[in-house]
């Protein structure tokens, strides 16, 4: 067979490869500041976990888009608030993802956004901005050459990326790229180097030596669950974490092995939340009497779900069944549930421990510790809680050189892709407003570089952005 030439469907001076957080925020500060620029994503929507994954996790704005953002949502009628008001008997309760930890009564205020509505206006926003984007569009590759030797030394250059559309395999074309696939796959097809997800392994349980990430997660909804009735199940039947009607649905068969599974217990665990699954795991959303729910990957299974096939189809494969599984449970076990339906499920299972690029600085909780002044600093120093440093506070500053992959000389991070040590990514900089910041930067880096003629490692960054 005859090779047959890629065509080439767009060019453009800045191309950003992923529509989560990062690569939204980033395309749309570059289009803002006069750039022609194209935005490829593999669903309908930009957002990514927080659309299309289903998180919808809004709060107060923290300067810039992400404060734009939080206010168009609530203009639209898209943002949801809820507190102990709302919902007596929710803050302390065994079965709430965020508050569980709260005194009983304690008053709180959490608000999250409808991912879909949400979704749709950033994509509005990305056209008011002039932004060409290519949904449905799968990133397969990078074309790299060698940079000018006069311009960053032994470096290679990122000429065009390959997707894959209705049209068939096409390239795109351009001057700087941004990875905004939270999975730094675009680093990874461009020949930079990273490390593979999975961190340090927890002391308390046994080691058999094996790469174990971060479990990722697939979200799902269900409407119509009287939590007042779930709440008296708790207290009079002195089940407050369902251990009772678990037993009585695993005796009957009517649970599949692995679904609740114990937390695992030790030194360096990743968090109670993702480490087992025992109970149900939820919080309201979207409206009263409508609740998002977490299952999450058991993480004896050791799944990379950002670089193996077979990983990520096993993930959701498995997911999907404990979540048909689950949803029966609760309907015919649970009081509360009697009446639910499953609303939504997560277009995509969300990854929390994916590639690590390795940048021209890899920031480190060392260097959250030790407050390491950067003369390239992004950021004012800012104050963050690291729960895998014992809940203790420290405040730093973020580096430019961070959101510069080694090896290639035109080439941006964002979000969960930043130049971080694992638990840095894990702890405390993986959330929307943060990722979302960064693509504000990353954005703003690569139209200063295009309007400069210059690729983004030879720009001077001498004042933090945030």
């Amino acid at each position: 067979m005859p090779e047959r030439r890629i065509p080439v469907a767009a060019e453009a001076d800045v191309v950003v490869v992923g529509a989560g957080p990062g690569g939204f925020a980033a395309a749309l500060q570059a289009a803002r500041m006069d750039c022609s620029v194209v935005l490829i994503e593999k669903y309908d929507m930009p957002g990514g976990v927080h659309t299309s994954g289903l998180q919808g996790s809004a709060g107060p704005g923290v300067g810039g888009i992400h404060t734009e953002l939080m206010q168009r949502f609530a203009d639209a009628g898209y943002i949801y608030t809820f507190s102990e008001k709302t919902h007596p008997g929710w803050a302390g309760n065994p079965l709430s993802h965020y508050e569980r930890l709260m005194k009983p009564g304690t008053e709180f205020t959490r608000q999250s956004f409808n991912p879909d509505g949400a979704g749709s206006l950033m994509a509005r926003m990305l056209d008011e901005a002039g932004v060409t984007c290519f949904y449905g569009a799968s990133f397969l590759d990078a074309i790299v050459k060698t940079a000018p030797k006069n311009q960053t030394g032994n470096q290679g250059r990122i000429d065009a990326v390959i997707i894959e559309t209705a049209s068939g395999k096409q390239a795109v074309k351009g001057k700087v790229f941004v990875d905004g696939t939270g999975t730094a796959e675009l680093v990874a097809r461009s020949g930079a180097p990273f490390v593979r997800g999975g961190g340090g392994q927890p002391t308390g349980a046994k080691w058999d030596g094996v790469n174990r990430p971060i479990p990722g997660g697939l979200l799902w909804i269900m409407d119509g669950i009287d939590f007042q009735r779930l709440r008296k199940h708790q207290q009079d039947a002195k089940d407050p974490v369902l251990a009772k009607v678990i037993a009585e649905a695993t005796a009957a068969k009517d649970i599949p092995p692995g679904l609740y599974r114990p937390r695992m217990a030790g030194e360096n665990v990743y968090g109670g939340l993702y480490i087992g699954h025992p109970t149900i795991d939820m919080s309201p959303m979207l409206r009263d009497g409508t609740y998002i729910l977490w299952q999450n990957v058991p993480y004896e299974w050791a799944l990379h779900m950002d670089d193996s096939a077979e990983d990520a189809s096993k993930a959701k494969r498995e997911l999907r069944g404990f979540i048909d599984a689950e949803a029966g449970f609760l309907r015919k076990y649970v009081p509360g549930f009697e009446n639910a339906t499953i609303q939504h499920v997560g277009r995509y299972l969300g990854i929390r421990d994916g590639r690590h690029p390795v940048g021209e600085y890899v920031f480190s909780l060392k260097d959250a510790q030790k407050q390491t002044h950067f003369a390239d600093a992004v950021t004012q120093p800012m104050t963050k809680t690291f729960f895998w440093d014992g809940y203790a506070k420290h405040t730093f500053e973020v580096p430019y050189r961070s959101f510069l992959p080694k090896k290639i000389d035109n080439l941006l991070l964002t979000g969960a892709s930043m130049s971080f040590t694992y638990e840095v990514i894990f702890m405390v900089m993986r959330n929307f407003p943060w990722c979302t910041q960064t693509g504000e930067i990353a954005g703003t880096a690569a139209a200063r570089a295009v309007k400069q003629g210059i690729p983004p490692k030879r720009l001077e960054w001498t004042q933090p952005y945030f």
